[in-house]
């Protein structure tokens, strides 16, 4: 049995919760409330992660931290196309390990902004975090609009999406949130889209229904 322990209103969570329903695979969700009552911080949560963060995914006594190692597991584990994380081809393997990290940076820039704003995490450098998103969303923009011309709608130069623009795209879709304007990513905006179009897609609150294709 899956037990995954979740936040509704965290991106990191809600990338899991995202693949866990593309790839149609049954869980139990276990709340735990990250604001305002810390619950991330119980002892109780402390004894399944005691880096007190979020989200976690334990799988028949497995334990599995992280948002971006989350995907992985799950799609090294459960899925046998190998469509989401084409470990076959090392340069995809390596494409996708380098969006992972990217996926972590737009975490502690954008998502850090999102903190700031509104879970009155007064201790961010809220200025530094949006420039940094914004430095991040131009690399992100540019290479959406290239891939764009060689006909190419994902992150990974691939037919498919990957693991990598799940990881990606929930703290680019709730930059606004921050304070993060993404009026100008114009690649950024058609790729969020074509997110919004795969089967098994989801919504979170702040993350709405795209316009059908």
């Amino acid at each position: 049995m899956i037990e995954f322990y979740d936040y509704h209103l965290s991106s990191d969570c809600y990338k899991v919760r995202l693949f866990l329903n593309m790839i149609k695979l049954e869980y139990t969700r276990r709340e735990v409330e990250f604001y305002p009552r810390r619950e991330h911080r119980s002892e109780w949560f402390l004894r399944i992660n005691p880096r007190g963060e979020l989200p976690v995914l334990v799988d028949n006594g497995t334990i599995v931290q992280d948002a971006q190692e989350i995907l992985l597991y799950l799609a090294r584990t459960y899925d046998a196309s190998g469509t989401w994380y084409p470990r076959e081809d090392a340069l995809l393997v390596g494409q996708v390990s380098m969006w992972l990290s990217f996926a972590d940076a737009l975490s502690q820039t954008s998502g850090a902004a999102r903190l700031h704003d509104g879970f009155l995490y007064d201790h961010i450098d809220v200025d530094t975090c949006r420039s940094g998103a914004h430095e991040l969303l131009r690399v992100l923009d540019e290479h959406l609009w290239f891939a764009e011309q060689q006909d190419c709608s994902w992150i990974c130069e691939r037919a498919d999406p990957t693991v990598a623009d799940i990881a990606c795209f929930p703290d680019v879709m709730l930059a606004e949130e921050g304070g993060i304007s993404l009026l100008n990513y114009r690649a950024i905006r058609r790729w969020t889209d074509r997110i919004k179009q795969l089967p098994g897609f989801i919504l979170m609150p702040g993350i709405f229904d795209g316009v059908p294709a």
